[in-house]
């Protein structure tokens, strides 16, 4: 049962979580980042997150630019599949923007807002992180697929050229 303290809570957590984060890894005390998710009956300002966790990463640098910090993290393919240039991406659950993808990495660049209201400042190299990729790539390659199955074709430019893309 989860429980409110005067300085934090409890909860419960799923083996889904556990296989998917890297919560089994953490010990009393330790700081996780929590954010709301965000409505869906209001302003779209943020970030496609639903606050799930797809995979792990881990930190392979953090490097400052002027009063920015970048975050560069290696994923494994099945997560950056989903991972674009200026697309979202939810790094311990905190929303961010994809500012840079490399072979096997993908980076972020945090704001001053950011580094002094979340966990991540805390983490260094070697760390890994929770990731959770945004939820458009997820859906629209799943929407393609039975389509794709049933013709047995793959998405090639060309398929998507004769569907009107």
């Amino acid at each position: 049962m989860e429980r409110l303290f005067s300085q934090g809570f409890s909860a419960k957590v799923m083996h889904e979580t556990l296989n998917r984060s890297n919560f089994s890894r953490l010990r009393s005390g330790s700081s996780v980042n929590l954010e709301r998710a965000m409505a869906a009956d209001g302003r779209f300002g943020g970030h496609l997150v639903a606050g799930h966790i797809d995979g792990v990463g881990s930190i392979v640098q953090i490097r400052s630019d002027d009063w920015a910090l970048w975050y560069t993290i290696q994923a494994g393919p099945s997560l950056l599949r989903y991972v674009v240039e200026k697309g979202s991406i939810a790094v311990d659950g905190i929303s961010l923007t994809v500012a840079q993808t490399g072979e096997g990495t993908f980076s972020v660049s945090t704001i001053p807002h950011t580094i002094a209201n979340t966990i991540l400042p805390t983490r260094q190299k070697g760390d890994l992180v929770n990731l959770e990729t945004d939820v458009i790539g997820k859906y629209v390659e799943k929407l393609l697929q039975p389509r794709t199955e049933q013709k047995g074709e793959r998405i090639t430019r060309q398929l998507l050229q004769r569907c009107g893309f």
